[in-house]
């Protein structure tokens, strides 16, 4: 089968199209003919963190397909059946934490950029039949990143005001639909113009660029919640900018990972910084049945084919999207 590897060499260098062993499917395991998968900022990382001599690994961490085949045990789905897959592996119930064994789908298991994947088949829910396949194919990491960071970790209401800084990446575009689902205001920042008039395009309350400032900007309104995914160039003007009380969820750095605070400022002012990682399965299922119950649908900015892969890893590493970036591998 053809496939997306990286191997022998750190980074996008070590990125080939190439065909590669067809996987078996074992006790418990689902084989699914993949549609359409999903790129991630996760897929960077894994280039950089996918050591030289280690071995070859198929990328990509979420998709959608048609199953194809069914292992023993496996007995929730069957051959024919639509599914999307959750890259959540390991952690099934709502929890503080990921539970010991947690892992998140490729590296070191093989990912969705082939023709073919092996799963469990508990972290398959049915492909949402209003999702077409592109839409279905790059939903699921990025959502349920966003539903945990928003609704579980953040416990938005309706009439809190969200602030989403670096408005564009595919987390942000689902948390932004979500948090209007929800009957909240959100304010937005990007460095470019096209990307605030983008998120005003959909509901964004106010947007404003992130290189300003944001107190004078906003002319002293504060933020009930802030989903911080840039660190160190963006922590500071958070910090400044949410309400006493308020709350930080931070599940990313585009930026350098080590910030520094006034600690003294940040225990006066009563601020709850949080983190947040993917989601489990259940909470998986409560983000297929919002978007559902309010017909939200991925912002997909652009698709490309599985042999297409140099100018998707660079598209994506260059911030150049808003919303969501899909690989078509059937």
């Amino acid at each position: 089968m053809k496939a997306i590897v990286h191997e022998g060499k750190e980074g996008l260098a070590g990125l080939t199209y190439r065909e590669f062993e067809e996987p078996i499917t074992g006790p418990g395991m689902v084989k699914i003919k993949i549609k359409v998968a999903g790129m991630n900022r996760r897929d960077l990382l894994v280039t950089k963190n996918h050591k030289a001599d280690a071995p070859p690994v198929i990328l990509g961490c979420d998709g959608a397909g048609v199953i194809v085949e069914t292992g023993e045990g496996a007995e929730k789905y069957s051959v024919g059946d639509e599914v999307i897959i959750s890259p959540s592996i390991g952690w099934e119930k709502n929890s503080d934490a990921p539970p010991p064994g947690f892992q998140i789908l490729c590296n070191p298991t093989h990912g969705t950029y082939a023709e073919y994947i092996v799963v469990p088949e508990e972290i398959l829910e049915k492909k949402p039949e209003f999702l077409t396949w592109e839409e279905a194919g790059v939903l699921t990491l990025a959502a349920l990143t966003g539903y945990r960071a928003l609704f579980t970790r953040g416990k938005v209401k309706a009439g809190d005001t969200v602030m989403l800084p670096g408005i564009g990446s595919g987390v942000l575009t689902f948390i932004l639909k979500f948090a209007k689902a929800a009957g909240a205001r959100v304010i937005v920042t990007s460095r470019s113009e096209e990307k605030r008039k983008k998120a005003l395009a959909l509901g964004a309350d106010v947007a404003i660029p992130t290189e300003s400032d944001w107190n004078e900007e906003l002319k002293g309104e504060t933020v009930d919640l802030l989903i911080e995914s840039i660190g160190r160039a963006t922590m500071n003007k958070s910090l400044a900018i949410i309400r006493h009380g308020g709350t930080i969820v931070t599940f990313g750095a585009t930026t350098e990972d080590e910030v520094t605070i006034d600690i003294r400022k940040f225990f006066y002012g009563q601020f709850n910084l949080l983190g947040s990682t993917l989601g489990s399965h259940e909470e998986f299922k409560e983000m297929l049945a919002f978007i559902e119950k309010h017909h939200i649908k991925p912002e997909l900015d652009r698709t490309f084919t599985l042999s297409e892969y140099q100018e998707a890893f660079e598209y994506l590493r260059d911030s150049r999207n808003f919303g969501k970036i899909g690989i078509i591998v059937d």
